[in-house]
């Protein structure tokens, strides 16, 4: 492990507890939870995914001589497209198992790439302990079963930081650029390859997705559909089967009755103050991975409160990040409000008046507007307040 998270760990028994390694029975056990994941999925027949079997349609579309944006509801980047083409090649019957299995695998490749940013073991009792509990977490499930592309950007921005940790910026950029190429959701990131002043990485960054679209754009019919049809639905937050489940800001303020323009602009002021305490954040300037990892979450949480639509699995994104912090003193997940934030979300536990499933954005509100505020709590706190180790640790630890 990190010299700097092996010298906490000598002075929190709590942290040294969970950066040893687990005992074989959690690890059989948390194999299982997640092995349980895929059966009750395949069960529930899941299919494709309904989000990714919109892109091996869209793929098979352009193996057909079609256009991929034909349909509406292919919502990627053209390099998408060319990426499910190995997919789409694939026998139909493989599919039902191979798609929710690669998405608990990628979840996991990006907590285990998490953890190396802080250098914790993967087979350390906190990394076991949270794959434990991940298939009890309702945001995780709902990714593996939609089949949700938002799986690249699970993975990429936990390398791109762990990357940029050993100061290779340039190879961030190229990995925060191939998530872009795929689905933009990493878009805020780039502004904090800015605040680090690395100009080579945003470069690099823009232009890997600019050449996979041009790429992929020349060898399909039609690509003006994406700016003519496919962006201007995404920018009106897509339509009515979408928008129930939309968590941002501004479409939950509407739901309440907040006039529509009050609700956005509310949104856009909101997601305003998360980019200054971003960047608040990054000039205090201590050493370690931790200011990388609260720069980069609180850039993507006040993104999330204004991007229409905002879902509950978006979370899984800075998850990971930020629970690896937790060896960290003074970490985001070392406060009662983080834990706080994630309890509604546990599978199986019902909420009055919120059964309905279209009634399920209330809930994830609360969650991404909660942690999108402790998250930005931690990046105004003043310099010195995280620094050296509290025993006992406060909140959660």
């Amino acid at each position: 492990m990190a010299a700097d998270t092996a010298g906490q760990s000598g002075q929190s028994p709590r942290v040294a507890w969970l950066l040893r390694p687990a005992p074989w029975p959690l690890r059989a056990v948390a194999a299982g939870l997640t092995a349980v994941v895929v059966v009750a999925t395949v069960r529930r027949g899941g299919h494709l995914g309904m989000d990714n079997a919109f892109a091996v349609k869209a793929a098979r579309a352009l193996l057909d001589g079609g256009a991929p944006y034909a349909d509406k509801r292919f919502l990627y980047l053209p390099g998408a497209v060319l990426a499910a083409v190995p997919e789409a090649l694939l026998p139909e019957r493989w599919l039902p198992w191979l798609v929710p299995a690669a998405g608990v695998c990628l979840v996991l490749l990006g907590w285990f790439l998490s953890l190396r940013i802080f250098g914790v073991r993967a087979d350390s009792r906190l990394a076991v302990l949270v794959v434990a509990a991940l298939p009890f977490f309702q945001p995780f499930r709902n990714l593996v079963t939609l089949g949700n592309w938002t799986l690249a950007s699970v993975v990429a921005l936990p390398l791109a930081l762990l990357l940029a940790r050993r100061t290779r910026w340039a190879a961030a950029g190229a990995v925060i650029g191939c998530a872009l190429a795929l689905k933009p959701m990493l878009l805020p990131v780039l502004l904090l390859f800015v605040f680090a002043r690395r100009w080579g990485a945003v470069a690099v960054a823009v232009a890997v997705p600019l050449v996979v679209s041009l790429a992929a754009a020349l060898v399909m019919p039609r690509p003006g559909m994406f700016l003519t049809s496919t962006l201007p639905f995404l920018l009106r937050g897509q339509d009515a089967f979408a928008r129930p489940y939309d968590a941002s800001l501004g479409a939950v303020l509407t739901r309440l009755g907040v006039p529509p323009a009050a609700a956005y602009g509310l949104a856009v002021a909101a997601a305003a103050a998360g980019v200054v305490c971003a960047y608040l954040r990054w000039r205090r300037g201590d050493d370690g991975p931790l200011r990388l990892v609260e720069t980069a979450a609180m850039l993507l949480l006040a993104a999330f409160l204004v991007s229409r639509p905002s879902f509950d699995h978006y979370l899984l994104v800075v998850l990971g990040p930020l629970l690896a912090s937790a060896v960290v003193p003074g970490a985001v997940p070392r406060t009662v409000w983080f834990w706080a934030a994630l309890v509604p979300q546990v599978a199986g536990l019902d909420w009055p008046y919120l059964e309905d499933v279209r009634r399920r954005a209330f809930k994830d509100a609360a969650m991404l507007w909660t942690l999108a505020a402790v998250v930005a709590c931690a990046c105004l706190r003043r310099p010195g307040r995280s620094g050296g180790d509290r025993t006992p640790v406060p909140g959660a630890f």
